[in-house]
């Protein structure tokens, strides 16, 4: 009776750890009221090279409804100028809190010092944004560092930008 009882207190406590140590990305959760029910993600995700860049695109559903995304990446150049990216996108999503289309544009700089982007937004029915931002590190000599970096982020209209700017100098001693 005994080794029956220690088998099912082992047989619980195995459960019990594989259920708190599994892995966090197999499977997500979602509560339907009040109840927790496990399944797996079932996006379907692509991406194919073509006309010199890359063409992307994921299906899916989640809490706020089915949605897809697409676009097509390409570089520019990448050269002692530096490496110019440049992206167009699109998404569209159906959910019952209503549904959404938006779509931009984005370009991505960088060399070894410095990196930039500016990404420009349109939401079907809603206004226009932008975002652009820049930070670079330079060496002023080989204890001294000078950081700086920036961005602003504007909803086209009546609102005005969001304005952010950073600087630092560090001195190795």
């Amino acid at each position: 009776m005994n080794s029956n009882l220690f088998y099912i207190f082992a047989t619980t406590l195995v459960c019990v750890n594989a259920e708190v140590y599994g892995p966090s990305d197999y499977a997500e959760d979602y509560s339907i009221s009040g109840q927790s029910s496990r399944r797996h993600p079932r996006d379907v995700t692509w991406d194919k090279q073509m006309g010199g860049g890359k063409v992307f695109g994921t299906l899916g559903q989640n809490d706020d409804g089915l949605f897809g995304k697409a676009g097509y990446n390409r570089e520019i150049f990448n050269d002692d100028r530096g490496k110019l990216t440049g992206q167009a996108y699109g998404t569209r999503v159906l959910g019952p809190g209503g549904d959404s289309t938006n779509y931009g544009g984005r370009l991505d700089w960088a060399n070894k010092n410095a990196q930039a982007t500016i990404d420009l937004n349109r939401q079907i029915g809603g206004r226009s944004g932008m975002t652009a931002s820049g930070s670079g590190v330079w060496d002023l000599d080989k204890n001294t560092h000078f950081s700086a970096g920036g961005m602003v982020s504007k909803e086209f209209g009546h609102k005005r930008p969001d304005v952010g700017l950073q600087a630092e100098i560090r001195h190795d001693w």
